[in-house]
Protein backbone atom coordinates (compact mmCIF):
# COMPACT_ATOMS: atom_id res chain seq x y z
CA UNK A 1 0.00 0.00 0.00
CA UNK A 2 1.45 3.40 -1.00
CA UNK A 3 2.24 5.79 1.79
CA UNK A 4 0.75 9.26 1.68
CA UNK A 5 3.23 11.95 0.90
CA UNK A 6 3.79 14.54 3.63
CA UNK A 7 2.83 18.16 2.96
CA UNK A 8 5.38 20.39 1.46
CA UNK A 9 7.57 22.23 3.92
CA UNK A 10 7.75 25.83 2.68
CA UNK A 11 9.93 26.99 5.55
CA UNK A 12 9.78 30.32 7.28
CA UNK A 13 8.26 33.30 5.49
CA UNK A 14 11.65 34.98 4.87
CA UNK A 15 12.89 31.78 3.26
CA UNK A 16 9.96 31.47 0.84
CA UNK A 17 10.79 31.71 -2.83
CA UNK A 18 9.75 35.05 -4.24
CA UNK A 19 7.27 35.13 -7.13
CA UNK A 20 7.13 37.25 -10.21
CA UNK A 21 4.01 39.30 -9.02
CA UNK A 22 3.86 41.56 -6.00
CA UNK A 23 1.74 40.63 -3.06
CA UNK A 24 -1.69 42.33 -2.48
CA UNK A 25 -2.19 42.21 1.24
CA UNK A 26 -5.22 44.61 1.06
CA UNK A 27 -7.57 42.28 -0.88
CA UNK A 28 -8.47 39.90 1.94
CA UNK A 29 -9.58 42.56 4.48
CA UNK A 30 -11.71 44.25 1.82
CA UNK A 31 -13.45 40.99 0.98
CA UNK A 32 -14.23 40.40 4.63
CA UNK A 33 -15.83 43.81 4.89
CA UNK A 34 -17.91 43.22 1.77
CA UNK A 35 -19.18 39.89 3.10
CA UNK A 36 -19.95 41.45 6.47
CA UNK A 37 -21.86 44.26 4.79
CA UNK A 38 -23.90 41.78 2.78
CA UNK A 39 -24.77 39.79 5.91
CA UNK A 40 -25.86 42.93 7.74
CA UNK A 41 -28.01 44.04 4.81
CA UNK A 42 -29.58 40.59 4.64
CA UNK A 43 -30.39 40.65 8.33
CA UNK A 44 -31.90 44.13 8.05
CA UNK A 45 -34.01 43.08 5.06
CA UNK A 46 -35.19 39.94 6.88
CA UNK A 47 -36.14 41.94 9.95
CA UNK A 48 -38.00 44.49 7.83
CA UNK A 49 -39.95 41.71 6.03
CA UNK A 50 -40.76 39.95 9.27
CA UNK A 51 -42.13 42.96 11.04
CA UNK A 52 -43.72 44.78 8.14
CA UNK A 53 -45.04 43.19 4.95
CA UNK A 54 -44.19 39.57 5.66
CA UNK A 55 -45.75 39.12 9.10
CA UNK A 56 -49.48 39.03 9.95
CA UNK A 57 -50.79 42.55 10.56
CA UNK A 58 -52.47 43.28 13.88
CA UNK A 59 -56.31 42.98 13.96
CA UNK A 60 -58.03 46.32 14.35
CA UNK A 61 -61.57 47.25 15.34
CA UNK A 62 -62.27 48.13 11.71
CA UNK A 63 -61.34 44.59 10.70
CA UNK A 64 -63.75 43.19 13.28
CA UNK A 65 -66.54 45.51 12.15
CA UNK A 66 -66.05 44.54 8.51
CA UNK A 67 -66.12 40.83 9.39
CA UNK A 68 -69.34 41.22 11.41
CA UNK A 69 -71.03 43.19 8.64
CA UNK A 70 -69.98 40.61 6.07
CA UNK A 71 -71.45 37.80 8.20
CA UNK A 72 -74.72 39.68 8.65
CA UNK A 73 -74.96 40.32 4.91
CA UNK A 74 -74.43 36.65 4.13
CA UNK A 75 -77.08 35.59 6.66
CA UNK A 76 -79.56 38.09 5.26
CA UNK A 77 -78.94 36.89 1.73
CA UNK A 78 -79.46 33.28 2.80
CA UNK A 79 -82.69 34.24 4.55
CA UNK A 80 -83.94 36.03 1.42
CA UNK A 81 -83.20 32.94 -0.65
CA UNK A 82 -85.11 30.64 1.76
CA UNK A 83 -88.87 30.51 1.12
CA UNK A 84 -91.18 31.27 4.08
CA UNK A 85 -92.52 28.25 5.94
CA UNK A 86 -96.09 29.11 4.93
CA UNK A 87 -95.08 29.04 1.26
CA UNK A 88 -93.36 25.68 1.72
CA UNK A 89 -96.42 24.21 3.42
CA UNK A 90 -98.76 25.53 0.74
CA UNK A 91 -96.71 24.25 -2.19
CA UNK A 92 -96.42 20.85 -0.51
CA UNK A 93 -100.16 20.34 0.03
CA UNK A 94 -101.52 21.95 -3.14
CA UNK A 95 -101.27 18.86 -5.42
CA UNK A 96 -103.21 16.84 -2.79
CA UNK A 97 -105.94 19.39 -2.12
CA UNK A 98 -109.51 18.85 -3.42
CA UNK A 99 -112.60 21.02 -3.55
CA UNK A 100 -115.81 19.30 -2.48
CA UNK A 101 -119.32 20.48 -3.27
CA UNK A 102 -122.62 18.78 -2.48
CA UNK A 103 -126.09 19.31 -3.87
CA UNK A 104 -128.42 19.38 -0.91
CA UNK A 105 -132.05 18.61 -1.82
CA UNK A 106 -134.56 21.25 -0.77
CA UNK A 107 -138.31 21.03 -0.23
CA UNK A 108 -138.95 23.59 -2.99
CA UNK A 109 -137.25 21.39 -5.57
CA UNK A 110 -134.14 23.55 -5.78
CA UNK A 111 -131.06 22.34 -3.96
CA UNK A 112 -128.40 24.38 -2.27
CA UNK A 113 -124.73 23.80 -2.96
CA UNK A 114 -122.51 23.27 0.06
CA UNK A 115 -118.79 23.90 -0.24
CA UNK A 116 -115.89 22.31 1.60
CA UNK A 117 -112.42 20.88 1.13
CA UNK A 118 -110.51 17.66 1.54
CA UNK A 119 -107.19 15.95 0.84
CA UNK A 120 -106.05 12.87 -1.03
CA UNK A 121 -104.62 10.35 1.46
CA UNK A 122 -103.81 7.28 -0.65
CA UNK A 123 -102.73 6.24 -4.13
CA UNK A 124 -106.23 4.91 -4.88
CA UNK A 125 -107.61 8.44 -4.57
CA UNK A 126 -109.33 8.08 -1.20
CA UNK A 127 -110.22 11.46 0.27
CA UNK A 128 -110.29 12.68 3.84
CA UNK A 129 -112.79 15.38 4.80
CA UNK A 130 -115.24 16.46 7.49
CA UNK A 131 -118.44 14.42 7.70
CA UNK A 132 -120.72 17.43 8.00
CA UNK A 133 -119.54 18.62 4.56
CA UNK A 134 -120.99 15.55 2.78
CA UNK A 135 -123.77 14.20 4.98
CA UNK A 136 -126.60 16.25 3.52
CA UNK A 137 -127.71 13.38 1.29
CA UNK A 138 -127.08 15.11 -2.02
CA UNK A 139 -124.68 14.27 -4.80
CA UNK A 140 -120.99 14.80 -3.94
CA UNK A 141 -118.75 16.46 -6.52
CA UNK A 142 -114.95 16.56 -6.28
CA UNK A 143 -112.45 18.64 -8.20
CA UNK A 144 -108.77 17.69 -7.97
CA UNK A 145 -105.86 20.11 -8.10
CA UNK A 146 -105.26 19.44 -11.81
CA UNK A 147 -108.91 20.19 -12.67
CA UNK A 148 -110.12 16.59 -12.90
CA UNK A 149 -113.74 16.34 -11.78
CA UNK A 150 -115.35 13.25 -10.29
CA UNK A 151 -118.34 12.03 -8.34
CA UNK A 152 -117.65 10.72 -4.84
CA UNK A 153 -119.41 8.61 -2.24
CA UNK A 154 -118.89 8.11 1.48
CA UNK A 155 -117.23 4.75 2.16
CA UNK A 156 -116.43 5.21 5.84
CA UNK A 157 -117.35 7.73 8.49
CA UNK A 158 -117.25 8.43 12.19
CA UNK A 159 -119.85 10.85 13.50
CA UNK A 160 -118.22 11.22 16.91
CA UNK A 161 -115.14 12.79 15.28
CA UNK A 162 -116.86 14.40 12.24
CA UNK A 163 -114.64 12.50 9.79
CA UNK A 164 -115.57 10.93 6.43
CA UNK A 165 -113.61 8.95 3.86
CA UNK A 166 -114.67 9.33 0.23
CA UNK A 167 -114.08 7.18 -2.85
CA UNK A 168 -114.24 8.71 -6.33
CA UNK A 169 -115.32 7.33 -9.70
CA UNK A 170 -112.51 9.02 -11.61
CA UNK A 171 -108.88 9.72 -10.80
CA UNK A 172 -106.51 12.36 -12.14
CA UNK A 173 -103.60 11.18 -14.25
CA UNK A 174 -101.22 11.73 -11.34
CA UNK A 175 -102.43 11.05 -7.80
CA UNK A 176 -100.45 12.83 -5.08
CA UNK A 177 -101.36 11.69 -1.56
CA UNK A 178 -100.75 14.11 1.29
CA UNK A 179 -98.25 13.24 4.00
CA UNK A 180 -99.87 12.71 7.38
CA UNK A 181 -97.85 14.24 10.21
CA UNK A 182 -97.50 13.68 13.90
CA UNK A 183 -99.06 15.35 16.89
CA UNK A 184 -99.22 19.09 17.49
CA UNK A 185 -97.96 21.08 20.45
CA UNK A 186 -99.28 24.33 21.86
CA UNK A 187 -97.44 27.17 20.15
CA UNK A 188 -96.71 25.26 16.94
CA UNK A 189 -97.25 27.20 13.72
CA UNK A 190 -100.21 25.85 11.72
CA UNK A 191 -101.74 26.61 8.33
CA UNK A 192 -105.33 25.72 7.41
CA UNK A 193 -106.03 25.48 3.69
CA UNK A 194 -109.48 25.41 2.09
CA UNK A 195 -112.14 27.43 0.32
CA UNK A 196 -113.34 30.07 2.80
CA UNK A 197 -116.39 31.95 1.55
CA UNK A 198 -115.85 30.37 -1.87
CA UNK A 199 -112.28 31.67 -2.21
CA UNK A 200 -110.67 28.44 -3.33
CA UNK A 201 -107.27 27.17 -2.26
CA UNK A 202 -106.77 29.84 0.39
CA UNK A 203 -104.18 29.58 3.13
CA UNK A 204 -104.18 31.31 6.50
CA UNK A 205 -101.66 31.15 9.34
CA UNK A 206 -101.70 30.92 13.11
CA UNK A 207 -100.57 28.83 16.05
CA UNK A 208 -101.96 25.99 18.11
CA UNK A 209 -103.76 27.63 21.01
CA UNK A 210 -104.76 24.55 22.99
CA UNK A 211 -105.18 20.78 22.75
CA UNK A 212 -107.87 18.35 23.87
CA UNK A 213 -110.79 20.77 23.46
CA UNK A 214 -114.40 19.60 23.65
CA UNK A 215 -117.09 21.40 21.64
CA UNK A 216 -120.76 20.81 20.93
CA UNK A 217 -121.90 20.99 17.31
CA UNK A 218 -125.18 22.55 16.21
CA UNK A 219 -126.73 19.12 15.71
CA UNK A 220 -125.99 18.24 19.33
CA UNK A 221 -122.94 16.06 18.72
CA UNK A 222 -120.07 16.45 21.16
CA UNK A 223 -116.62 16.44 19.60
CA UNK A 224 -113.70 15.74 21.89
CA UNK A 225 -109.93 15.94 21.75
CA UNK A 226 -109.83 18.76 19.21
CA UNK A 227 -106.94 21.04 18.28
CA UNK A 228 -107.73 24.71 18.94
CA UNK A 229 -105.94 27.22 16.73
CA UNK A 230 -106.15 30.94 16.01
CA UNK A 231 -105.76 31.04 12.21
CA UNK A 232 -108.68 32.42 10.21
CA UNK A 233 -111.25 29.84 9.08
CA UNK A 234 -114.67 30.45 7.57
CA UNK A 235 -117.41 28.42 5.85
CA UNK A 236 -115.67 26.53 3.05
CA UNK A 237 -112.67 25.62 5.21
CA UNK A 238 -114.47 22.61 6.67
CA UNK A 239 -112.83 19.33 5.76
CA UNK A 240 -109.64 21.03 4.67
CA UNK A 241 -106.24 20.15 6.10
CA UNK A 242 -104.51 21.80 9.02
CA UNK A 243 -100.80 21.78 8.16
CA UNK A 244 -97.57 22.01 10.06
CA UNK A 245 -94.72 24.09 8.65
CA UNK A 246 -93.47 21.12 6.60
CA UNK A 247 -96.81 20.81 4.80
CA UNK A 248 -97.81 17.62 6.63
CA UNK A 249 -101.46 17.17 7.60
CA UNK A 250 -101.82 17.26 11.38
CA UNK A 251 -105.58 17.80 11.51
CA UNK A 252 -108.86 18.18 9.63
CA UNK A 253 -110.70 21.48 10.09
CA UNK A 254 -114.12 20.81 11.57
CA UNK A 255 -115.48 24.14 12.85
CA UNK A 256 -115.01 27.50 14.47
CA UNK A 257 -116.15 29.11 17.67
CA UNK A 258 -119.42 30.90 17.05
CA UNK A 259 -120.78 32.68 20.14
CA UNK A 260 -122.56 35.28 18.01
CA UNK A 261 -124.31 32.66 15.84
CA UNK A 262 -122.69 34.25 12.81
CA UNK A 263 -120.87 31.57 10.83
CA UNK A 264 -117.80 33.68 10.21
CA UNK A 265 -114.34 34.03 11.60
CA UNK A 266 -114.06 35.13 15.21
CA UNK A 267 -110.49 34.01 15.79
CA UNK A 268 -110.87 30.46 17.14
CA UNK A 269 -110.94 27.35 14.97
CA UNK A 270 -110.98 23.63 15.73
CA UNK A 271 -109.55 20.61 13.95
CA UNK A 272 -109.73 16.86 14.46
CA UNK A 273 -106.20 15.53 15.15
CA UNK A 274 -104.77 13.42 12.36
CA UNK A 275 -104.28 10.51 14.75
CA UNK A 276 -108.07 10.34 15.02
CA UNK A 277 -108.90 11.22 11.42
CA UNK A 278 -106.30 8.90 9.94
CA UNK A 279 -107.49 6.10 12.20
CA UNK A 280 -110.93 6.28 10.60
CA UNK A 281 -109.30 5.81 7.21
CA UNK A 282 -107.02 3.07 8.44
CA UNK A 283 -104.02 5.10 7.25
CA UNK A 284 -100.71 4.73 9.07
CA UNK A 285 -99.39 7.86 10.71
CA UNK A 286 -96.21 9.06 9.03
Amino acid sequence: MARAAPPLDVGAPDQATPTDQPRLPWRRPRLVWVVAALVVCSLVALAFWRFSDGGPPPITQSDVDRSVQSGIARAQQQQRNTPPEAATAYRTILPSLVTITTDEPASGGRGEEALGAGVVISADGSLLTALHVVQGGGRIHVRFADGTEATARVVRSQATSDIAILAVDKLPQIVVPAVLGGGAQVGDEVFPVGNPLGLEDSLSAGVVSALGRTVRAEDGRVLRGLIQFDAAVNPGNSGGPLLNRSGQVIGVVTGLANPSKQAYFVGIGFAVPIATAGGVAGAPRQ
